[in-house]
């Protein structure tokens, strides 16, 4: 059995019903299949507890605010939804995604005034990144981000995304990074960390990247371990001048690239700061066991 099939059998929730992910069916006219309209989340999932579900349940409420789309559920029928669909499975580490879009309507760019928004959800086991990913580092290449203008906005109409992805599996690589304008901006699905000279820099946060989850979480973890941490446009140079390099994303974790363009950054091993911010997310993961 495959991990399609397998998955298959899995639990999920679609507009009001719970059953097997087999049997959840979409019309061909929904605007999510259609046209990408629609907002969506991941959140980690460990020792079957949410982690940092209050900033996803905001982010996506900004997401799907910045495109007028109504979602009829609340955040209460969120944590409810996803306790029930964490229950389901056996899983102990497992992840929620889940996307609402503007619902059936005839083929017409502009929203429709009396359609129904379709909610899905779904729960997947996942495996935290292991030695291999923690200790021995990611490779990634670099590419000038061509995606749109609202990165922001965490919709599903991701092509931009999978290209960019795309081209680091071309390329044997785990990961791109990207540069608008010769500034960096993000991965195809991660936040980029540089460190220079013991500090922790971070791209500001503008429409040009995804505030992801972790963004506010690295800057906890970085005033709790003693880094320095500033917010500031940082160029491609600098990049490649990184004496550490990091990314972050929702299943990712934190993970140190140790090689970029083929080219090693700082040492070419997992530095120093990347060790205590690891250290620190590890400890908020295990303290969800209690």
């Amino acid at each position: 059995m495959s991990a399609l099939d397998d998955l298959a059998y899995s639990t999920c929730y679609l507009n009001g019903q719970y059953l097997p992910l087999s049997q959840a069916k979409i019309s061909v006219l929904d605007r999510g299949f259609i046209f990408g309209d629609g907002i969506y989340e991941v959140v980690p999932v460990y020792y079957r507890k949410p982690f940092r579900l209050e900033p996803h349940l905001a982010r996506f409420e900004r997401s799907t605010g910045e495109i007028a789309l109504r979602c009829p559920l609340d955040r209460e029928d969120w944590r409810a939804l996803i306790d029930k669909l964490i229950a389901s499975s056996p899983a102990e580490h497992q992840f929620i995604y889940w996307q609402v879009t503007r619902g059936v309507a005839k083929r017409d760019f502009s929203f429709p005034a009396d359609a129904e928004p379709t909610v899905f959800a779904m729960t997947t086991g996942f495996k935290r990144p292991g030695p291999a990913q923690r200790e021995g580092g990611l490779t990634a290449v670099t590419r000038n981000d061509e995606r749109w203008l609202r990165c922001d906005i965490k919709s599903v109409s991701l092509l931009g995304a999978v290209l960019a992805r795309q081209f680091a599996t071309e390329q044997g690589a785990d990961e791109v990074v990207q540069f608008r304008d010769g500034m960096l901006t993000e991965g195809s699905a991660s936040n980029m960390w540089v460190v220079k000279n013991g500090t922790l820099l971070a791209p500001p946060k503008s429409h040009l990247i995804l505030e992801g989850i972790r963004y506010g979480f690295l800057q906890d973890l970085a005033e709790q371990a003693g880094i320095p941490f500033e917010v500031r446009p940082i160029s491609r140079a600098e990049v490649h001048a990184a004496d550490e390099l990091m990314l972050t994303a929702a299943t990712r974790e934190v993970l140190p690239i140790v090689r970029l363009d083929g080219e090693p950054i700082g040492t070419g091993r997992p530095g120093p700061m990347y060790a205590k911010i690891r250290a620190g997310y590890d400890a908020a993961i295990e303290a969800l066991k209690t």
